[in-house]
């Protein structure tokens, strides 16, 4: 120490002095240090994902929720990327992002959105605040990423059961207040064709004709609506996980059955069908298969009545492999841009008008199709239409004795 001072500095006060301001430094660096791991635990203690981004959305440090969301090995993996390039995959900053208003506005935004992360959608409460200090040489964010993904689906689930419900409990009632007057018309004009044998050498040909076309086409129409009453009851019975043997070609048949008034509303829209007569049964809950192609074929129709003009819906069932069978609906309607792909099984994600939807049709598909252990993909080209496959599990047993006859 005397080397370092000098020997005019060597006296013993000064000494004394130097190593008090020495102590005082470790104090001081103990307490700084302490403070710093104290930080280090609160941060660690925050399950959201945190960022502190520049003005131009380049990351300058982050937690380690972070790291884990993107298998990062530590913080400084992400220092100096864009928060764009990893959460969108996009070269530009997202117009949506609430950082810029944080910024521009000197507040507090929240904002939520959907990320596809790892191949996996993820739905994220942003929140921005702003970071100003004078003697930095540009101005920060803070952003803080909560994952509310699973609330997202069972907010959807719960919204999609309960209009479910709703609908399934008017549907039964309907069909009961229709069925009793049904089986009286029904009823009757079997007894004016039972009567007609012992009066009909009474009357004129022409007449007698015309009461038997007559009374057959009561019959024919009493009929009609007896499956349609049928169908209604099967939709509306409760919601619950029946699994059961499910006939595809069948669930095509009665859903387009009930569909039938709706889509003699939408003038211009023609429905063909193309189903596998061989196509094997597979196991699930009927009435969930039933609402799947329910809501693909509601959507089919508003994609073709958004264009304006005609249009057609092509229903087809068809085997995929040894253990697949696929239900695709394929309509000639206006599209989907390719940047929305991506979002359409988002719940919550509509890109139909104000009053048309509210975007849960197709993200309860999704769920229920995961349920079933298969899958539901789109294939899209604005202006040219839309194909939806789902892709169904053939029942186990088929899938055996399949392989049994190859052995």
């Amino acid at each position: 120490m005397a080397d370092l001072i000098g020997i005019e500095h060597t006296k013993l006060d000064f000494f004394q002095e130097v190593q008090r301001k020495v102590e005082e430094l470790k104090t001081a660096n103990t307490e700084s240090e302490n403070q710093r791991q104290e930080i280090t635990a609160i941060l660690d203690g925050i399950t959201d994902v945190m960022m502190v981004l520049s003005e131009d959305m380049r990351i300058i440090s982050v937690n380690h929720v972070f790291t884990n969301l993107f298998s990062y090995p530590n913080e400084q993996t992400a220092v100096g990327r864009y928060c764009y390039e990893l959460f969108r995959n996009e070269d530009e900053p997202c117009p949506e992002c609430p950082a810029f208003r944080s910024l521009s506005t000197n507040s507090v935004c929240k904002e939520t959105a959907s990320f596809k992360i790892d191949g996996r959608t993820m739905q994220f409460e942003m929140v921005a605040s702003p970071l100003k200090n004078p003697d930095w040489p540009q101005h920060r964010v803070l952003i803080f990423k909560r994952d509310v993904t699973m609330e997202k689906e069972y907010q959807a689930k719960y919204y999609q059961a309960e209009k479910l419900a709703t609908i399934g409990v008017l549907a039964t009632g309907v069909a009961h207040e229709v069925n009793n007057p049904l089986m009286a018309i029904s009823g009757y004009a079997e007894g004016i064709q039972r009567r007609l044998s012992r009066v009909e050498h009474l009357m004129d040909p022409g007449m007698r004709q015309d009461f038997r076309e007559y009374t057959e086409t009561i019959l024919k129409e009493c009929r009609r609506c007896r499956d349609i009453v049928r169908a209604l009851l099967n939709f509306g019975h409760p919601l619950s996980n029946r699994q059961g043997v499910v006939h595809l070609n069948a669930v095509v048949v009665e859903t387009l059955r009930l569909l039938q008034y709706h889509l003699r509303k939408k003038r211009g829209v023609n429905v063909v069908e193309h189903l596998d007569p061989d196509l094997p049964a597979i196991e699930g809950d009927e009435s969930q298969i039933k609402q799947v192609l329910l809501n693909l074929l509601t959507n089919a129709t508003d994609a073709i009545e958004a264009t304006g003009r005609q249009g057609c819906i092509t229903v087809r069932t068809f085997r995929k492999g040894e253990d697949a069978v696929v239900l695709a609906v394929e309509d000639t309607g206006c599209g989907i841009p390719s940047g929305n792909c991506d979002k359409l099984f988002d719940p919550f994600y509509t890109t139909k008008p104000v009053g048309k939807g509210i975007g849960i049709g197709l993200s309860t598909c999704y769920a229920i199709v995961q349920e079933h252990q298969g899958e539901i993909t789109v294939v899209s080209e604005p202006g040219k239409g839309s194909i939806f496959f789902v892709t169904l599990p053939l029942m186990q047993q088929d899938v055996d004795a399949k392989e049994h006859c190859h052995a």
